[in-house]
């Protein structure tokens, strides 16, 4: 990777900075679509080849948003590929975010812009003191569509750590690939969130969609997009989550990388134990950041006392974010369940009602548990219980206000802002 930093690369606003948590409520709110095919990406090694193929063959437009893109094996590639589309005309759309990029050279930058891609950054800002502080409200969705038929979304960057062949820190993650009408919705949250004009030629999309949500069944093939912003859904991940666990009856497996969520949540949680569900979490064993772990035991009493069976995933570093519940409804996307997606990140999700999916994300996830997880017992620390409930007590209250806490953090408006490459001036003549 380059040393040089996003930041200190120009950057110009625009005339009118896009705000993705500005965007009218109204125009964003989506709903179940049926007859879609739906396909389980595992890791990079599914990931990457089905998206770099999609992109080459793409013929009118690319629409891509990420957290993070590296200098590596991976971010070469799709640079190469993204200037390629570009030279021959197809128009593409880069959404990147200025904390998770932050490192990228500007002549990689530089070769994008110049080949015609339109690159957006969003919340860059220079360091203070040589600290970065654009630490909240990220843009922390994976998203690409292409064409306006196929969609990709998951919580996989675009970075060699998603690759086996990088090492032990190497990740294990999901994502999803998607044809159908759910492509449609998609495709209009991406434009309207990289600030490109999409409400002139919806409205017919939108009547045709409250048609096919009339029509529903309980026939497999439906999709519906859910995000959470700053402004009028900041809450719609966490009440997806709510609603499925209040209605579960068999099972509930939920894997995810960063796992503190609400007080609501984990009473949800709890509860759907309580009452005989059988509730399974994979959590972080080896995180690639330790207080991720720490943060998560804190919870472990309250909920393995009810029931719920919690594994740490201890091959690699977990950075999944998906969930299923019985045997139909399963969730992809970018959304952990911590304070940072669930309060301050834009993320998006998808909501699955496939039996035929649901059932081969439980084998992976079955299959991850028994052979590469260990199942933590319940007063796994017989000493200091004083002290776990002290500091139990204090992080049970601090749950319950967090996400009003955490929005009050920053005060400023993110935006994104195109990238602007300023050539040197000629030199004059001596």
């Amino acid at each position: 990777m380059s040393s040089t930093p996003l930041e200190k690369t120009t950057l110009e606003p625009l005339a009118n900075p896009v705000a993705p948590s500005e965007t009218p409520a109204s125009d964003l709110e989506y709903g179940w679509h049926s007859n879609n095919r739906v396909e389980l990406l595992e890791n990079g090694e599914a990931y990457f080849p089905r998206v770099f193929a999609a992109l080459r063959q793409a013929r009118s437009e690319i629409l891509l948003e990420t957290f993070i893109l590296f200098e590596d094996k991976v971010g070469n590639e799709l640079h190469a590929i993204l200037i390629e589309a570009a030279r021959r005309g197809v128009r593409v759309t880069v959404s990147l975010d200025g904390f998770g990029c932050g490192e990228l050279s500007r002549d990689f930058l530089g070769a994008l812009s110049e080949a015609g891609v339109h690159l957006q950054l969003f919340d860059p800002a220079r360091p203070l003191l040589g600290v970065r502080t654009n630490w909240f409200r990220r843009l922390h969705r994976k998203i690409v569509v292409v064409d306006g038929r196929l969609a990709f979304i998951g919580g996989i960057n675009f970075s060699a750590d998603h690759l086996a062949d990088f090492g032990p820190e190497a990740k294990q993650d999901y994502a999803v690939e998607i044809e159908g009408p759910a492509v449609v919705d998609i495709h209009h949250f991406a434009l309207v969130q990289s600030g490109r004009p999409a409400r002139a030629k919806y409205w017919w999309q939108r009547r045709r969609r409250r048609r096919s949500e009339l029509a529903l069944s309980d026939h497999d093939g439906q999709v519906r997009l859910v995000y959470r912003d700053n402004r009028e859904h900041r809450s719609d991940i966490e009440e997806v989550y709510l609603h499925v666990l209040r209605g579960a009856r068999q099972r509930v497996v939920i894997a995810n990388a960063y796992f503190f969520p609400g007080y609501r949540l984990l009473r949800e949680i709890r509860n759907a134990a309580r009452r005989g569900v059988d509730v399974r979490l994979i959590l972080q064993g080896e995180p690639d950041m330790p207080i991720v772990k720490f943060a998560a035991r804190m919870l472990y009493d309250y909920l393995l006392k009810d029931g719920v069976t919690i594994y740490e995933y201890c091959q690699r570093p977990l950075h999944g974010k998906v969930a299923l519940v019985d045997e139909d409804w399963s969730t992809v996307g970018s959304s952990n369940l911590d304070p940072l997606s669930l309060s301050l990140n834009l993320e998006a999700n998808v909501l699955i009602r496939d039996r035929a999916f649901n059932r081969l994300l439980f084998e992976r996830l079955e299959r991850l548990s028994q052979d590469h997880c260990q199942a933590m017992p319940e007063n796994r620390q017989p000493r200091g219980r004083l002290w776990r409930l002290t500091v139990g007590f204090m992080v049970f209250h601090f749950l319950r206000h967090f996400p009003a806490w955490a929005g009050w953090l920053p005060a400023h408006k993110p935006q994104l802002k195109p990238f602007v490459q300023h050539k040197a001036p000629p030199e004059q003549p001596s």
